[in-house]
């Protein structure tokens, strides 16, 4: 038998070797299986006497191959139970080392959906494999990798049968609909944003080049709510990432049954409690994290100076890098984090500094500790930073709603589309010569940057930062150099 384990995003498949010889009854895996394969024994001897069939009364022994890398999770039941089946001859088609088997059995025989099918599939599909056997309520996911012949079933015995007789269960099987399309986003619409043309602006310039953007404002300024609105002004996934995004929630078992390829990128809202490790990943048996999650997507952190320093320290690799590793003794994995990173926080510990409504109660001393609850280095990551002014209540029952989301996604799209063809990447990814080399500065431009450079004293990372979003802002309007206007918009968010 033939199934496979899934390390990080990335599967690879596992040979289940099957022998029944005489001796004490029992069940031995070998192969190193944790726990939770090791107490399948018990599951798999019930679903098949369950099923009407006879477990041998004979010593069996399992083998998953190769025995260095260590087998988690629950889907190899299917394939131990099957190896068992095929070993005394219920199974009569002996080899089917061309077909992948993977599935969880209950007592009773049947089968659950599996966690990571879709990177299964898509070694299936790499592997030259000819089917794949799962579980039905994941055949919609693995449907997404072509060329590959799937067998949904239900229970042990629908298992059996399609390996004995494929041709007979192809022709009864329960003829599977497409994917039902992804739900129109319920995050709201910019429209309904009353004012805050400053922070409107600033998002949309940061989600038209995946700049990273911290708001810093009182409570009641709308920065949670505008930065709710982030993603539905972000382009739908290409292909290549709605892959990407589905293999990740697919390995957390985010996927509902009967959901294809994912078309809407993620929006990711933790609590300010969270762990470092929920955030990035990790466990036992590594899982993709918060940051995976938002892969392609927004991260989005409320209250950002409320969370734990250092869960937000270990942000700044991945926010470098786009990925995070995960070592252990036997293993690295790797998860993607390409994520547009929306933070939001108050100015001070009662929120109120510099709100012109309601006095400010705290010192000089505890609004400067308070700010330096986001460190330099992380700061020094955000693209934008802007200050969100609360709105009085007479201006918000007057204030008309501002652009909707369709009109920003339209200009983030084409100004995305200009990125990708020049340089196929976004403006926040820019670095180095390839980033000088798209950021020429016009003679008014170089002057006023010149300027800026002495009185502002920008660190290199400032320098970088400006150049990026200036570059952000050129695209959006559809220039080719970089004008003295592009410049200065840029400057006004530096946050230094």
């Amino acid at each position: 038998m033939r199934t496979a384990a899934v390390y990080g995003i990335e599967a690879c498949t596992v040979s289940v070797e099957v022998d029944v010889s005489f001796g004490l009854p029992g069940i031995t895996m070998v192969g190193l299986p944790d726990a939770s394969v090791r107490e399948s024994r018990d599951r798999i001897r019930s679903a098949i006497r369950n099923s009407g069939f006879e477990f041998p009364e004979h010593r069996v022994t399992v083998n998953l191959a190769p025995a260095d890398i260590r087998k988690a999770g629950s889907s190899f039941d299917l394939p131990i139970a099957i190896g068992v089946l095929a070993a005394s001859g219920v199974v009569a088609r002996r080899n089917v080392d061309d077909v992948l088997l993977l599935g969880e059995l209950s007592l009773d025989g049947g089968i659950h959906s599996a966690r990571g099918v879709l990177p299964i599939a898509a070694a299936a599909r790499r592997e030259r494999f000819s089917g794949l056997l799962l579980p039905r309520p994941n055949h919609a996911e693995a449907s997404v990798v072509q060329g590959l012949e799937l067998f949904g079933v239900q229970s042990l015995d629908e298992a059996v049968s399609a390996l004995n007789d494929p041709a007979g269960f192809r022709l009864h099987a329960v003829k599977q609909t497409p994917p039902p399309p992804s739900p129109p986003r319920t995050d709201g619409d910019f429209a309904d944003v009353h004012g805050q043309a400053l922070a409107r602006r600033a998002l949309e310039i940061a989600a038209a080049g995946g700049h990273n953007t911290l708001m810093v404002g009182p409570p009641g300024s709308g920065k949670t709510m505008m930065a709710r609105r982030v993603a539905g002004i972000l382009p739908a996934l290409v292909f290549d990432e709605a892959l990407e995004v589905t293999s990740i929630h697919s390995v957390a078992g985010l996927l509902g049954a009967g959901h294809g390829l994912m078309s809407q990128r993620p929006f990711r809202a933790p609590h300010h409690t969270i762990s470092d490790v929920a955030l990035v990943g990790g466990g036992q048996n590594p899982r993709p994290g918060e940051i995976s999650l938002a892969h392609h997507g927004v991260l989005f952190l409320d209250e950002m100076a409320e969370f734990n320093r250092r869960v937000l320290e270990v942000l700044r690799q991945p926010l470098e890098e786009g990925c995070v590793r995960i070592a252990r003794a036997l293993r690295t994995v790797s998860f993607p984090a390409r994520f547009m990173l929306v933070g939001a926080m108050n100015p001070c510990p009662c929120g109120f500094h510099g709100d012109e409504s309601r006095p400010c109660r705290c010192t000089p001393q505890q609004i400067a500790r308070y700010g330096s609850r986001l460190s330099g280095p992380l700061r020094d990551r955000m693209d934008l930073t802007v200050a969100v002014a609360a709105l009085p209540a007479r201006e918000l029952a007057s204030a008309e709603g501002s652009e909707s989301s369709a009109s920003i996604r339209a200009r983030v799209e084409a100004a995305r589309a200009r990125q990708i063809e020049r340089d196929e990447a976004l403006n926040a990814r820019l670095q180095g010569r390839r980033l000088r080399n798209r950021t020429r500065l016009a003679p008014d431009a170089r002057r006023l940057f010149d300027r800026a450079l002495t009185q502002l004293a920008l660190t290199a990372r400032g320098h970088d930062r400006v150049l990026r979003v200036a570059r952000t802002i050129a695209d959006l309007e559809g220039a080719e150099g970089i004008l003295a206007d592009h410049l200065a918009e840029a400057l006004q968010f530096r946050g230094d």
